[in-house]
């Protein structure tokens, strides 16, 4: 039981440091185009990254989580107490250590597949190849292709639009504040359904399809003439900056629906392992699913935000500034993308990255202005580390699942 307890502190140790990843991670995802575009700074992007991940995390997190994530691995590994806390502890600190190589290398990853990967280390070490479901595995392959692409052509497309009806206008102010109702409206619709459908406290609400997309658009026509009456009222020396200036007010808010979102849904890449061993220390055993406790929610949100905070920039440069060039309306251009297509994949049942869809969309808005305006020196090194994330994550967790078993 002594041991079973450091075990437990280990845990918390190593799920701080998961956390503390994924805020130093994932944070690009939210606050990538925002910064690039120079809609916010850095500092403020961090502060307010921080702040909106706790929030997601303790207020929208999921109380209740998946043992083994995407289930990927068979829950039958799990049946032996022991094996399942040495594996549980393996996987969290795996995908931790390929996280952190990835960060301090500036390259987006995700931290979802980290996770799977760790797990299925953990599962060919407890239970052989044959607990892996490899078609599943296959789905998470296929979204490596899936995300970035639908990103890409979504992000392209917007920002034609925009070009077209807006910035390639004598008066670009005037034809972006007459269409902002419409641009306003239709990223409120795609943020609405993203709540309801992604969003695990809006996935307990259970808001039947009718209601969700009644509700998503009448908060979006409050939200597209709403806007437009305060963008009309803005001063005088910020409405000659024209349409960009309009369009880094919207993206702002769509940046902060990201962040709160990625607290809620991110949480439990670092606080599923650690309900795991916490519930394996208390009550000796483990189901399919356990319960997660607000204390614990409340840890994996500060963990995050420590992470945004003290390494959070190195990512979010590399998304926003070392692939192209972003303005405001190719920022927006991307987190519209971003968002539009996790929605889609979700709805499909398609397993998506949310780094993935931040990358995709803003090689979109490059390649809108020409493959010249692209850097794909750094896109090739993204898409090698992409590759990478399940088997090296897996392979750590392995080893770390041997040493483990000797000294525990």
């Amino acid at each position: 039981m002594i041991t079973e307890y450091y075990v437990l502190i280990a845990g918390y140790i190593v799920g701080f440091y998961m956390a503390w990843n994924i805020g130093a991670n994932d944070v690009a995802n939210s606050m990538a185009s925002a910064v690039g575009a120079k809609a916010i700074t850095i500092r403020q992007a961090t502060f307010i990254a921080g702040i909106l991940n706790v929030a997601g995390a303790l207020f929208l997190g999921s109380h209740v989580t998946n043992t083994i994530r995407k289930g990927i691995v068979s829950t039958d590994i799990l049946t032996d107490p022991h094996l399942a806390l040495i594996g549980a502890l393996a996987a969290l600190l795996a995908a931790a250590l390929w996280v952190s190589f990835a960060t301090w290398k500036s390259l987006p990853v995700s931290t979802t597949h980290s996770i799977v990967g760790a797990m299925i280390g953990f599962g060919i070490m407890a239970g052989g190849f044959s607990v892996i479901n490899w078609g599943k595995l296959g789905a998470v392959i296929l979204s490596w292709i899936i995300s970035p692409l639908f990103s890409m052509i979504i992000a392209f497309v917007m920002l034609k639009i925009i070009i077209r009806f807006i910035t390639s206008k004598e008066d670009a102010f005037s034809a972006a504040l007459k269409l902002s109702p419409i641009f306003i409206g239709i990223t409120a619709f795609i943020v609405v359904l993203l709540f309801l459908y992604k969003i695990p406290l809006g996935k307990t609400l259970a808001t039947g399809h009718l209601a969700a997309t009644l509700l998503a658009v009448l908060i979006s026509l409050m939200a597209g003439f709403a806007g437009k009456f305060l963008l009309a009222r803005m001063p005088l020396k910020q409405k000659k900056k024209g349409a960009e200036e309009i369009f880094r007010r919207i993206q702002i808010g769509t940046s902060c629906y990201v962040a709160l979102a990625q607290g809620a849904n991110d949480v439990a890449n670092a606080i599923g392992p650690l309900a795991v061993i916490y519930f394996l220390v208390k009550t000796g055993s483990v189901g399919a699913k356990v319960p997660v406790p607000v204390f614990l929610l409340l840890f994996g949100g500060i963990g995050i935000a420590c992470g945004i905070g003290m390494a959070g920039h190195r990512v979010m440069e590399t998304i926003g500034k070392k692939i192209t060039t972003l303005t405001n309306t190719r920022g927006f251009s991307v987190d519209f993308a971003a968002a539009t297509t996790v929605l889609i994949a979700s709805r499909l049942g398609l397993p998506v990255s949310t780094t993935h869809a931040a990358v995709g969309g803003v090689l979109g808005v490059g390649m809108a202005r020409g493959i010249e305006a692209v850097n794909f020196r750094i896109v090739f090194q993204i898409m090698i580390y992409w590759v990478l994330t399940v088997p090296a994550a897996a392979i750590t967790s392995m080893v770390l699942f041997k040493i483990l078993s000797y000294i525990i």
